[in-house]
C-alpha cells in the first residue's frame, strides 16, 4: 500500500487534491488507520484516479465525473472522449494562434503609419486566362477567414488535376466577389489553375468549373513575400499607394501565385487590384 504522499508523487497530483477527492466520494482510500487518520492506498486506485482526472480535463464538473465513474464507463470510451477534446483544444488553439498572428499584423500596420511603403507597385494590364476552378463561401475578407477556405479548395483542385492527367500552364489564381444570397460581408472564394483550351470540366470531375476569367486593362500590382496569414501589410500599402495616386479600385485584389513551398513564410504571392478607368 501507498501512503497518501507516495499515492500523490505516482498519480502526478497533490496530496490536497486526494482529500478533496476522498471527501466528495470519487476516490476513497483503501484503508485508514483508525487510531491515526492516515490513509492508504492501492497501486490498483491509480486506474480510477486516472479517469477522474481525465474526465475533469474534459470538462466535466466533480459530480458529473462521479456520475460517469459510478456508471462504470469503459477504457475504449474514456478514450474516445478524451480524443475528442484533445481535438477541441488543437482546433482552439490553432484558432488562438491564427488570431495572435492577426493582431501582430496590425501592430506591425500600426507602428509604421507615417512611413514610406517600401513594396514597390507596379501599374500593368492583365492577360485573360482560361481557369479550372473550385468555388467556395468565405465569412469575411480577413484572412483568418479566408485562409481556411481557400487552402482546402486548392488542395482537392490540384488532387483532381493530377488525378486527371492534366498539367496546368501557369500559377495559381485566386480571386474574390461578393457572395449574393449569403450573410452579408460574406466572400465567394474562387481558387483557380490556368488549363489549356483542350480541357473540359468533365475530365476533372466534381464541382470544378472551367471560366475565361477575363484580362484588366490596368491593375496595380505587388509582390507580396511569406504567409497569406500575414498579408495585410502589404495589402493595406497596396491600397494607400491607389489612394495617393488618385487611383480607384474596381474589385478585389487577384492573387497570382508565383512560389508556394512547404514553408508557408517563404511564399511568394502577387497582388493585382484592378483600377476603375
Amino acid at each position: 500500500m501507498f501512503t497518501i504522499g507516495d499515492f500523490a508523487k505516482h498519480g502526478r497530483v497533490s496530496v490536497r487534491m486526494l482529500r478533496h477527492y476522498d471527501a466528495l466520494g470519487l476516490l476513497r482510500p483503501a484503508r485508514v488507520d483508525p487510531a491515526s487518520g492516515y490513509r492508504y492506498y492501492e497501486a490498483g486506485q491509480l486506474a480510477r484516479l486516472n479517469r477522474v482526472i481525465a474526465l475533469k480535463e474534459l470538462g466535466f464538473s466533480l459530480d458529473q465525473v462521479g456520475s460517469i465513474l459510478d456508471e462504470r464507463v469503459g477504457a475504449e470510451e474514456l478514450r474516445g472522449m478524451l480524443r475528442l477534446r484533445r481535438a477541441e483544444l488543437e482546433s482552439a488553439m490553432a484558432a488562438a494562434a491564427a488570431r495572435l498572428t492577426q493582431v501582430e499584423t496590425r501592430l506591425r500596420i500600426i507602428e509604421s503609419e507615417g512611413t514610406m511603403p517600401a513594396e514597390d507597385i507596379v501599374v500593368k494590364s492583365l492577360p485573360p486566362v482560361r481557369l479550372a476552378e473550385l468555388t467556395g463561401i468565405a465569412g469575411s475578407y480577413e484572412p483568418q477567414d479566408i485562409g481556411p477556405v481557400i487552402g482546402p479548395l486548392y488542395d482537392e483542385l490540384c488532387r483532381r488535376i493530377e488525378a486527371a492527367g492534366v498539367t496546368p500552364t501557369g500559377p495559381g489564381i485566386a480571386y474574390y466577389e461578393d457572395a449574393a444570397g449569403a450573410e452579408p460581408g460574406s466572400i465567394l472564394v474562387h481558387a483557380g489553375l490556368p488549363v489549356a483550351a483542350a480541357v473540359r470540366a468533365e475530365a476533372l470531375g466534381g464541382e470544378v468549373r472551367i471560366v475565361e476569367l477575363p484580362g484588366v486593362e490596368r491593375a496595380a500590382t505587388v509582390v507580396h513575400r511569406g504567409s497569406m496569414d500575414s498579408v495585410l501589410p502589404t495589402a493595406q500599402a497596396l491600397g494607400q499607394w491607389i489612394d495617393g495616386n488618385g487611383e480607384r479600385s474596381a474589385g478585389y485584389a487577384r492573387e497570382l501565385t508565383l512560389a508556394c513551398p512547404e514553408d508557408r513564410d517563404q511564399w511568394v504571392t502577387e497582388l493585382q487590384e484592378p483600377l476603375a478607368p
